[in-house]
């Protein structure tokens, strides 16, 4: 009875201020977040958590962590012609060796199909050329490490597939992040702003994942507003502990007349010894430039033997 005669304008500035509503709502800046039950019951700073995700270095730092451990990994590419039949593939077995300040590759095994190398053995596609990027090394890499405090991604200076992978660096470790030097597309990745999150639903949930007690953050486009954004959906998973990530997945799709891109990611954590190092990376996507021909692409990464 008490709420009902409070004044409307006394509510507005309560939910302005981010206290949660009846209906377990909570109202920040642009931002409008559903809490689950147990949520509420954990009372659960929302403010900070929201803080938590744009801040995490958590995720590019378990992919850091790679560059100091052994491991094995399988790798299987597949590029898809416009039917959806594999037209050009790559299955292999990694090994990453670790000595006290340098890391290599050695192939363990490795088949290939159709034209996904070409007649000098580079890789004849830019999806599977990007994969090797990240998961594969040519020569001995030597003083590395995984601290990530100070790190930023930046485009400056660099040109061509250099370029690309660095912006494609900061969408895949830093979601949420301006990206400067992609035509038409660069602001719509903060989807944190006010301008880009008001396009949102967002909920906190909690789940298990993979036995890990986890607060669960959902992100997804609201009908008919999909033109304004790039990230369709993410689904990330925090440690309730730590809140270290966990998991995450996230659908991205644009189409910028010059280039569109739709794709869809899956990444899945494990720990070894005191570090957090993914165990499972997924890829399906289909992007096409208006200079190259439309590449459809899938891959997974799953890497395990830790050392």
């Amino acid at each position: 009875m008490i709420k009902k005669i409070i004044p409307a304008f006394f509510c507005l500035v309560t939910l302005q201020a981010g206290a949660q509503a009846p209906d377990s709502t909570v109202i920040s800046g642009k931002k409008i977040i559903t809490l689950s039950e147990v949520v509420v019951d954990n009372r659960l700073n929302v403010s900070a958590f929201i803080r938590h995700i744009q801040e995490d270095s958590s995720f590019y730092k378990a992919f850091k962590n790679l560059r100091i451990v052994g491991y094995t990994a399988l790798n299987d590419i597949r590029m898809l012609d416009k039917k959806g039949e594999v037209k050009a593939s790559l299955s292999s077995r990694t090994r990453q060796v670790r000595s006290p300040n340098c890391r290599s590759m050695q192939t363990l095994e490795e088949a290939v199909t159709g034209d996904i190398y070409t007649t000098d053995k580079q890789f004849n596609y830019y999806t599977a050329n990007m994969y090797a990027s990240l998961f594969f090394t040519k020569d001995s890499v030597c003083g590395e490490n995984n601290i990530v405090a100070g790190t930023e991604f930046n485009t400056t200076g660099k040109t061509g597939m250099e370029k690309h992978k660095e912006q494609l660096k900061m969408l895949f470790f830093n979601p949420g992040k301006r990206i400067k030097g992609i035509p038409f597309m660069g602001d719509k990745t903060a989807i944190y702003d006010d301008g880009i999150a008001e396009n949102y639903d967002m909920s906190i949930d909690m789940d298990v994942h993979n036995g890990t007690s986890c607060y669960v953050f959902h992100q997804k486009v609201k009908p008919g507003k999909e033109g304004n954004v790039v990230m369709d959906e993410m689904n990330t998973w925090f440690n309730d502990s730590t809140m270290d990530i966990v998991g995450r997945n996230y659908i991205l799709s644009y189409d910028a007349g010059i280039y569109d891109f739709n794709v869809s990611m899956e990444v899945e954590m494990t720990t070894f010894k005191s570090l957090t190092v993914p165990s499972l990376i997924r890829y399906n996507g289909s992007w096409k430039a208006i200079t190259k021909k439309r590449e459809r692409g899938v891959f997974t990464a799953t890497l395990f033997d830790f050392q």
